[in-house]
């Protein structure tokens, strides 16, 4: 998953042993999970910093932990705080690639384009790169450089320009059993499988595309549509960051690494969505409501994943996906070019790697030592190893004989040339709880058996014919977990929330903002799902209220409250759906207390109302719950105008208030106890 491969690849350390066992979003009180990592592991760009390289970093950084990304900090764990010389991107684990909430250095920027421009943060983000290195180039020439670059794609949302999609236009009408049969061909062709490896089956519960009606092959078809624009998009802009390079004579002597955070992503579920927000809200998808959608999708109004049947497909020819410790979860392709250093281009490695070793091999290419202290902490040594020896010599030695994997309780280790590993499902994704086979119960996982050095695919499972390999890897797996504090496996969803890790400063009760600020994150304003009022103070000119009074995320999931043709207005948006309220009488001009009010109602639904002072103007029951988040990636709150897209279609933002407006204030019945469940589900959906 994102944090923890990120966290592993910056250290060279196990994600557990460095605290980011699970994401950053959810700190944990066990020392693998608390998502600090700690001052003995000191990461890579610190490290190169020290040696005398330029360090840059852009993009998705996702090691900020929940409490710690706002305005205030603390910046320790801000890509500046781990030995970034500069920043840009965004800190959590997905964002809008249209309107984007960005970071530069330490503090929130808006984007420097808009959408309806041709603003795309994908493009923006090589732009970023590439200025970053001219500029380092023109005022240190010859001084090396480190550039971790880190795009938004192909993480959900799948959001690409329409001509790029155009381009693929019919190419997945065949659906995905023909395609990966079609893609598995081309990898042994080309090398990048071995001769020899077997297919894995399509599971169960993913359907067959002869199964499927031709309403739902075209929905389907269009999702991988948009999102082999979206990679296609990305590799574009990562291909422009190289073609600086080679301009200006550097790229023959800079070592370029692509890798991937984890294989293919399944949390679209069975049917993908148009809107990912909406399985916070818990709203479940329909073929009807997909296939209405179908030409908006990867659009400004979309959010949107594509369906587990090709994430399966993009996993060819391995089992299962991200999240789980099978192949399909964590094998991904490692590209390693440095024309002045290696002379083997274009050869394929088969030795085994992990994230944990590109640290390691990075240094050594660099010639620079592991630190044996840091600010004056003995620095613990590296759990990976490098992976020069296999630069120009395709039958150098393994590097490093094992290692283990742990995620949401899905467990492997790799021993020897052997793998071992569990049939458990993992909770959190709703479709996979209803139709997955496998256990979920840890004592009775079934320890799956494979021979990795003639079964790349783990398609053949040995385990009754070498039971004795079995127990010796059980035995294996437990002691690096135990080394590595994976221990306590937490799969009770109630368990891992009662370990949370809360923030230094919570918001107060009740909050008071002031407009002339950057916008709030939402994490500093009181979680409103348990029920709010928001009240504004503000100064109604004689020609009547127009304007955002506070605003927070958009119309994929957010809120308004505002004024609009003089009269007062509140409207939400739960994964996307509409929930609106209006006054029938204008708003008095003058000074005045407008307020909304929100609750949540019996059946799972809420109670809103709005009111002049103690004057209820209007009343409503609506059958959609209070978000417990409004967006996967953060939102803002906004006093006095909005940003980025509008929570409606009334305004058009900015939508700045017209008169004065005060503060607002934002009163809620205290924190209330968490839906655990959808909380954590939401969790995986921000990865």
């Amino acid at each position: 998953m994102c944090s923890p491969t990120r966290a592993s690849l910056l250290t060279g350390r196990n994600h557990h042993a460095v605290g980011v066992g699970f994401l950053v979003d959810l700190p944990m009180n066990h020392p693998g999970y608390n998502c600090r990592i700690p001052p003995d592991s000191t990461p890579l760009p610190r490290v190169l910093r020290d040696a005398g390289y330029s360090t840059l970093a852009v993009g998705k950084w996702h090691l900020t932990p929940r409490g710690e990304r706002s305005e205030a900090g603390p910046f320790t764990r801000w890509p500046l705080g781990y030995g970034f010389e500069r920043y840009y991107g965004f800190l959590q684990g997905d964002t809008n690639q249209w309107t984007p909430r960005l970071v530069c250095d330490n503090h929130y920027v808006e984007p420097p384009g808009r959408p309806e421009d041709g603003y795309h943060l994908s493009a923006d983000l090589a732009d970023r790169a590439i200025g970053y290195l001219l500029d380092q180039h023109h005022s240190a020439p010859g001084k090396p450089f480190f550039l971790y670059l880190a795009l938004g794609a192909t993480h959900a949302p799948h959001h690409v320009p329409v001509g790029w999609i155009e381009a693929y236009r019919g190419r997945f009408d065949r659906g995905w059993d023909e395609w990966r049969t079609e893609a598995f061909s081309r990898q042994v062709s080309t090398g990048v499988v071995p001769e020899g490896t077997v297919l894995t089956e399509r599971p169960g519960w993913v359907p067959a595309w002869e199964d499927l009606d031709a309403e739902e092959r075209a929905m389907h078809a269009r999702q991988q549509e948009v999102y082999a624009a979206f990679l296609s998009h990305a590799d574009a802009q990562i291909g422009r960051v190289l073609e600086f390079l080679a301009a200006t004579g550097r790229l023959d002597d800079t070592i370029v690494v692509v890798t991937s955070d984890n294989g293919a992503s399944a949390e679209g579920g069975v049917l993908g969505t148009f809107n990912e927000h909406r399985f916070t809200a818990q709203l479940p998808e329909t073929v009807p409501g997909n296939a209405a959608r179908l030409d908006q999708w990867g659009s400004f109004r979309s959010y949107p994943h594509y369906s587990w049947g090709w994430a399966w497909a993009g996993n060819t020819p391995l089992r299962l996906w991200k999240r789980y410790t099978w192949l399909g979860g964590t094998r991904t392709p490692l590209v390693i070019s440095w024309p002045a250093g290696i002379g083997s281009a274009g050869d394929i490695r088969g030795q085994f790697c992990h994230a944990v070793d590109l640290m390691p091999t990075i240094l050594d290419v660099c010639g620079v030592d592991r630190p044996p202290v840091v600010d004056g902490v003995r620095q613990a040594p590296f759990d990976g190893a490098s992976l020069r020896p296999t630069f120009d010599d395709g039958g150098a030695a393994e590097i490093r004989r094992t290692q283990y994997f742990e995620m949401l309780g899905s467990r492997s280790v790799y021993h020897d040339g052997w793998k071992a590993t569990t049939d458990h499902v993992s909770q959190g994704v709703r479709d996979e709880e209803l139709l997955m086979t496998g256990s979920r119960d840890f004592a009775a996982d079934h320890w799956g058996l494979f021979r990795l050095d003639d079964d790349f695919s783990e398609a053949r499972d040995l385990s009754s014919d070498h039971p004795d390999v079995v127990r010796r890897l059980r035995e294996v797996w437990a002691a690096e977990a135990g080394r590595n504090q994976v221990f306590p496996l937490v799969s009770d969803l109630i368990k891992r929330f009662s370990a949370l890790i809360g923030p230094d400063y919570p918001p107060a009760q009740p909050s008071v903002f002031r407009p002339g600020g950057s916008p709030v994150p939402d994490e500093s304003v009181p979680a409103m799902w348990g029920g709010f009022t928001l009240t504004a103070s503000v100064e109604v000119p004689e020609e009547g209220a127009e304007g955002i009074l506070c605003a927070m995320g958009d119309w994929s999931g957010g809120l308004a409250f505002y004024a609009v043709n003089g009269r007062l207005a509140f409207a939400l948006r739960p994964g996307g759906e509409l929930v609106r309220l209006a006054s029938r009488q204008a708003v008095p001009a003058g000074p005045q207390l407008l307020s909304v009010r929100g609750n949540p109602a019996s059946g799972g639904g809420c109670h809103l109302s709005l009111h002049f002072g103690t004057t209820e103007v209007a009343a409503g029951d609506f059958a959609h719950p209070l978000p417990i988040v409004h967006q996967h990636g953060g939102a803002g709150l906004t006093l006095g105008h909005d940003r980025g897209f509008p929570v409606t279609d009334d305004y058009e933002s900015p939508f700045e208030w017209t008169g004065t407006l005060h503060h607002i204030v934002v009163d809620t019945p205290g924190a209330p106890p968490p839906v655990v469940p959808d909380s954590v589900r939401h969790a995986l959906h921000a990865d």
